[in-house]
């Protein structure tokens, strides 16, 4: 998107703050929140184009506050002034009718504060028509598939008490699979607000070395425990569970987080073990649903100790606490995993036999209380003997506690870390991932 044009999408929408605020009634308050994308996604199968094309999408999220009541209304947002208007008005005249009908809500926060801010982060994309030949231009040979996502992302909110912010940025995402003949694969991203073609074949010659010693004859391992290396794509799968019933502080309240014995201070994790919420390097807005901004860090776990949870302005109210700026979900936004001592070099040798584990899916709670995850192993995973790959592995089921892989049971963390990538494109692209090391782990549990 060309300058003028993001320009223009901001005064548009200052413009409909500002309108807002001379048509609201005394008693009335309300937060309007803008997502809006350009975005270039292309599709690719058998290493070939399946689809490809360009969209421009927006939509306001109009939320009104009056009498300890409150409704929302979302409609699309096209920067078009005459347009945006006529559909906020009709959404602000629609709310009035129904805020009268609807019960009060006793934890309603109203907005507050006169908090202000102004992102814009350009990058350095490829443009449409270069996209299909600087992917496809190193797998032709191969079976890739996947899906290229690029363009700038916008999100922004106003209040009635004053608060405003602007957040743009370029990115783009790249999620593939290589697949060989026989339907194993190696699955990749490849992320950032600027393309780097050396970073690029990097990653592909990478996946191409693992998609050889795929077509070795795959290993079935019994059930049963495993020392395990966890490559950051892994990791990061068990990190995200952290945003499902663990650091929300409503979730401690209820008694449905996994980290409630972390909290109560029953269990300890490894002091090698620290997770914070970043926001310095500017992937992601500060800003929540109410237009309150997080500090750019916050330790949440730090050396194995439960130190922060997630606290937004409803749970605060309603538990009394301290809202820490946290989202609606309460949900990790940019979460990052501090480093080990773990060179790449060491890997294998630390390794010795067991696991390599590249990729995990479909995660999910065997007993939250006591921290147990399920899932399974997916894509390029190995049996590892002596310091050298034998064999991939047949698909494995686990079960295992965070108290034990992120404990007593964590050998290290690499000195290096990744960024994972959100790649989800449902209703809007997502921002952000997780900075993550890999990890070793002794005794993993395999359950199937």
């Amino acid at each position: 998107m060309k300058i003028e044009e993001l320009s223009a999408l901001e005064v548009s929408f200052n413009q409909l703050i500002r309108n807002l605020l001379n048509k609201k009634a005394e008693n009335e308050q309300f937060t309007v929140r803008l997502s809006s994308e350009r975005s270039q996604f292309t599709r690719f199968n058998h290493a070939k184009v399946r689809q490809t094309g360009c969209v421009a999408d927006g939509w306001i999220e109009l939320t009104l506050m009056a009498d300890q009541r409150s409704s929302v209304r979302q409609f699309p947002f096209t920067g078009n002034w005459d347009v945006d208007w006529q559909l906020t008005y009709a959404a602000l005249q629609e709310l009035r009718d129904e805020l009268i009908l609807l019960p009060i809500d006793p934890y309603l926060v109203l907005p507050s504060g006169t908090n202000t801010s102004r992102e814009v982060h350009l990058g350095n994309l490829l443009a449409a028509e270069a996209v299909v030949p600087n992917v496809l231009e190193l797998v032709t040979e191969l079976d890739f598939t996947g899906i290229y996502a690029g363009g700038v992302v916008i999100k922004a909110y106003g209040d009635s008490n004053g608060q405003k912010h602007w957040f743009a940025t370029d990115s783009f995402t790249l999620d593939y699979s290589l697949f060989s003949i026989s339907g194993q694969a190696v699955k990749g991203t490849f992320a950032g607000s600027n393309w780097d073609a050396s970073a690029y074949i990097a990653k592909i010659s990478e996946a191409k070395k693992q998609l050889e010693l795929l077509s070795r004859p795959a290993k079935e391992l019994p059930r049963g425990q495993y020392k395990t290396y966890f490559a950051p794509a892994a990791v990061g799968d068990l990190l995200m569970m952290l945003s499902w019933g663990s650091v929300s502080e409503a979730d401690i309240q209820q008694g449905n987080s996994a980290l409630a014995a972390l909290w109560r201070q029953e269990k300890q994790l490894s002091t090698a073990f620290s997770l914070k919420e970043n926001f310095q390097r500017g992937l992601v807005p500060r800003f929540n649903e109410l237009g309150e901004v997080a500090a750019p860090e916050l330790p949440v776990i730090e050396k194995g100790y439960l130190v922060n949870t997630l606290v937004n302005s409803r749970t605060a109210k309603e538990y009394q606490k301290i809202a820490n700026g946290a989202n609606v979900s309460e949900t990790l936004r940019a979460p990052e995993v501090s480093p080990g001592n773990l060179v790449f070099e060491q890997i294998f040798p630390s390794l010795d036999t067991g696991l390599y584990v590249s990729n995990l899916h479909y995660l999910n709670w065997s007993d939250r209380q006591t921290g147990r995850i399920t899932g399974m192993t997916r894509y390029a995973c190995f049996w590892v003997e002596n310091g050298e790959i034998i064999a991939p592995i047949e698909n494995l089921r686990f079960d295992e506690s965070l108290y034990r892989f992120w404990g007593e049971k964590l050998v290290d963390l690499t000195t290096f870390q990744e960024f994972i990538p959100e790649v989800g494109t449902y209703e809007s692209r997502q921002l952000g991932g997780s900075l993550v090391p890999g990890m070793l782990v002794e005794d993993f549990t395999y359950t199937l």
